[in-house]
């Protein structure tokens, strides 16, 4: 099965990271015969060596952007450009396990309805190694649909997934820190599969400060009017609303940074 990569890199991604991300899609157990890589704005000298190290025009494919779009302008465009149906999405500095996409052809050739497949994340510190959370998912449709009323359900630089089951939910969108979330919410009104397999498929790079950034009055704003959507969709009832919004009131904007960090790690990570 042919499938695409999309990649997607801006000026504050760091190059040796970036490559080793790099590395890790093309030396898979089964490699992509296509990537698709979306340089979001103008980059540094030492990206651009690491991006001129690896570009082929028919094999890894390079889109300019004239200026910085954010992730979700960048995406819509690396989806159009790919031109296989099979799409599998992938960060500047994450690390794929080397049989991640043969994990995921698997899933769609054992059923031809589904439309997307993700999986569990390994979150870690500087080395792989050093693996500090793992953020489980729901597996099977139902349970996706369901968990998505709470949450984002999908570890999204897990996911492979049907072009054209994207692009007829609308494609990604921009939608501060949550164009993902966005865009599975619009899949599932359209009905469309999900799966999640019960393995972890990337190894997430992640700072000492993350858990901790996870907050504030942009994020909360951002995830309150994803619930006002649900809401407006009829994918959840009032009850259901208000408490989302309380909890995430509570969580990310009442608790200071440092018991925030903590927390997600404690409760919201394995």
């Amino acid at each position: 099965m042919d499938f695409s990569v999309l990649m997607s890199v801006y000026k504050k991604d760091d190059p040796s990271c970036f490559e080793i991300a790099i590395n890790s899609v093309l030396t898979q157990t089964i490699p992509p015969n296509e990537v698709v890589l979306v340089v979001d704005g103008p980059v540094p000298y030492a990206l651009e060596q690491v991006i001129n190290k690896f570009e082929k025009p028919n094999t890894f494919r390079v889109i300019r952007l004239s200026e910085n779009k954010g992730l979700g302008e960048a995406r819509r465009v690396g989806v159009q450009a790919c031109t296989n149906d099979l799409i599998a999405v992938m960060d500047s500095d994450d690390i794929a396990v080397s049989q991640r996409f043969e994990i995921q052809l698997l899933e769609f050739q054992k059923d031809s309805e589904l439309d997307i497949v993700g999986g569990y994340i390994e979150e870690f510190i500087e080395s792989p190694e050093n693996v500090v959370g793992k953020r489980f998912v729901a597996l099977t449709d139902a349970q996706i649909k369901a968990d998505l009323k709470k949450r984002c359900p999908m570890n999204h630089m897990t996911v492979m997934f049907k072009k054209n089951a994207v692009e007829a939910a609308g494609g990604y969108l921009t939608w501060h820190y949550n164009e993902d979330y966005y865009l599975w919410l619009r899949m599932a009104l359209a009905n469309r599969k999900f799966v999640n397999v019960s393995q972890t498929l990337v190894q997430v790079r992640v700072g000492e400060e993350m858990y901790q950034r996870r907050g504030g009055w942009k994020y909360f704003r951002s995830e309150a009017k994803l619930q006002k959507y649900m809401l407006d969709q009829k994918m959840i009832g009032f009850g259901t609303y208000v408490v989302n919004v309380s909890k995430r009131f509570a969580f990310q904007v009442l608790i200071p940074n440092k018991l925030r960090g903590f927390l997600y790690k404690k409760l919201l990570r394995g």
